[in-house]
């Protein structure tokens, strides 16, 4: 028993040791931070902490990747947009030329239909948006070329 309480006290001895020296050192390195804090201040005016910057700069890294990959998916989600209105209005507008076909109705010609010469337009304009950035030269490109130029723009930027 003698033996174990001497083996435990000598335990506590060594551990007591290892113990000092950790808070010794903790005190150290919090005096080392004070200093730091202390400097910063003095060199750097309005509070500009270079670590704090560092941390600031990182966050905003974090989040600009965030909003690039939001962007892409928006942009994604814009074509698909445009592609399905497209064959939409176009089924839709076929069908109704048919139909006044059929009637014996004079069919309304693409220059006579504003709305869809506008929407015709507003595409045109957003397929050279994406050709001009994904360095695509045809200018009559189909819908599918359209969107492997903007599928290939967001892989090769990932």
């Amino acid at each position: 028993m003698e033996r174990d309480d001497r083996q435990q006290h000598h335990h506590h001895q060594s551990t007591e040791g290892l113990v000092s020296l950790f808070t010794k050192s903790n005190r150290d390195l919090i005096m080392v931070q004070n200093r730091l804090e202390k400097e910063f201040q003095q060199i750097y005016p309005h509070g500009a902490n270079p670590m704090k910057l560092v941390s600031r700069i990182k966050r905003i890294q974090e989040e600009l990747l965030l909003l690039k990959q939001q962007c892409q998916e928006l942009l994604t989600a814009k074509q698909e947009l445009i592609d399905k209105a497209s064959s939409t209005l176009v089924g839709t507008r076929a069908t109704m030329r048919r139909m006044q076909a059929s009637l014996g109705i004079h069919a309304t010609s693409e220059a006579d239909d504003v709305a869809y010469s506008n929407f015709k337009q507003v595409v045109d304009e957003w397929s050279a948006h994406v050709r001009s950035k994904t360095g695509g030269n045809n200018q009559k490109a189909e819908p599918e070329d359209i969107n492997q130029l903007l599928f290939s723009t967001i892989v090769h930027n990932n």
